[in-house]
């Protein structure tokens, strides 16, 4: 079992929503507000740095992790400044 993280520009979001239901991801967790900073222009949401991300988590079996990752590549070669982050670690699931 994948635990597969997304956090993104809400830029982005619907384009990342999509990818989801193209590679049949029917579970998945998102927080739709995210503050923070990375490699990217931090996201805070105040007057200073206005924008916000948004997060998913998604627990999915291994097969699916190259397919989700590729097309979140994809999307992050046409929106390079969005701060499109992708993760995926195994996880022990009972």
């Amino acid at each position: 079992m994948k635990k597969i993280e997304i956090i993104a520009n809400l830029s982005v979001e619907s384009d990342i929503m999509d990818i989801l239901e193209k590679t049949g991801v029917k579970g998945f967790t998102k927080i739709p507000i995210v503050h923070g900073a990375g490699n990217s222009n931090p996201k805070q949401g105040d007057s200073i740095w206005p924008e916000e991300n948004f997060m998913l988590i998604i627990y999915t079996e291994e097969n699916m992790v190259p397919i989700i990752k590729d097309k979140i590549i994809e999307l992050k070669n046409l929106f390079p400044h969005e701060g499109i982050k992708y993760f995926a670690t195994t996880v022990e699931h009972l």
